[in-house]
């Protein structure tokens, strides 16, 4: 793993696979660094440089009082900067809220991907309190409890499968991810409706969605196409119930950094 060092002296882990421009993957709830390296490794089969990321609170980085969502989108310029300055971002889930905030604030990118991002517009949002919950809850050395309470009212998992998690090995990997779910009810609550300025930010946008997932997903990404004129809304027909098929996104990840070259070139072209 690499580090970069965030605005607020916090220890940023990541790391790379492949060359080529790099793309930046930046992950949803429970997710580390090792989650997205099935993507990063399709990104370097075709030329691109997959750069994995721990989120801050999680895996090998560091975590720094208080947390504010610009904290994490100082987090990912800082992992851009130590890329080299220009990559293009494949934010999923909570990851693709903090991509689209992140470019609004100036974070630098080539280009923007959108996966099944969680807006809510305002609409069967979470409780106000949910974030001070969790974060007694962890407060108080319960992060198995802030991890179902996050799934339940955050995520808004049926008891059943709740009780399938909590129950199966999988579980005791994410207690201790358990400071990062109050992070990430913090932000999706900050811009649940997006700004302004996320709805028009200075960096190409492609919103991507699997077939089937889950309706509020669809919602969302419907909502988001109509409100960002200049974003294209692709359908991944591979990506199936919220999970983000390799193969499949990487073909479209290509395609329109291929779109956006072509179109460097031309304006290069006419200018001279």
């Amino acid at each position: 793993m690499q580090h970069a060092t965030s605005g607020d002296g916090t220890r940023i882990s990541f790391n790379r696979v492949g060359s080529g421009l790099p793309v930046v993957i930046v992950g949803g709830a429970f997710s580390t660094a090792e989650a997205g390296t099935p993507l990063a490794e399709a990104l370097a089969d075709v030329g691109l440089q997959g750069v994995t990321v721990d989120r801050r609170a999680r895996g090998g980085s560091g975590d720094t009082a208080p947390y504010l969502p610009i904290r994490e989108a100082e987090d990912l310029a800082a992992v851009i900067d130590a890329v080299g300055g220009e990559a293009a971002v494949l934010g999923h889930s909570s990851g693709a809220v903090l991509g689209l905030f992140a470019a609004a604030e100036g974070v630098p990118m080539r280009h923007l991907f959108l996966s099944e991002p969680p807006f809510r517009f305002g609409e069967g949002e979470p409780p106000a309190d949910l974030p001070a919950r969790l974060q007694s809850l962890v407060d108080d050395g319960r992060g198995g409890e802030a991890v179902v309470l996050f799934q339940r009212e955050g995520v808004g998992l049926p008891e059943p499968v709740i009780e399938q998690i909590r129950s199966s090995p999988l579980f005791a990997a994410l207690v201790p991810l358990a400071q990062s779910t109050v992070y990430d009810a913090v932000l999706t609550a900050a811009v649940s409706t997006p700004t302004a300025a996320m709805i028009d930010p200075p960096v190409p946008v492609t919103i991507l969605r699997g077939d089937p997932t889950f309706p509020l997903l669809v919602a969302a990404t419907d909502r988001l196409a109509e409100v960002m004129h200049e974003a294209e809304l692709v359908v991944v027909p591979e990506s199936r119930d919220h999970g983000l098929d390799p193969a499949g996104t990487v073909r479209e990840i290509r395609r329109r950094l291929a779109a956006d070259q072509s179109i460097s070139r031309s304006r290069s072209s006419n200018d001279s």
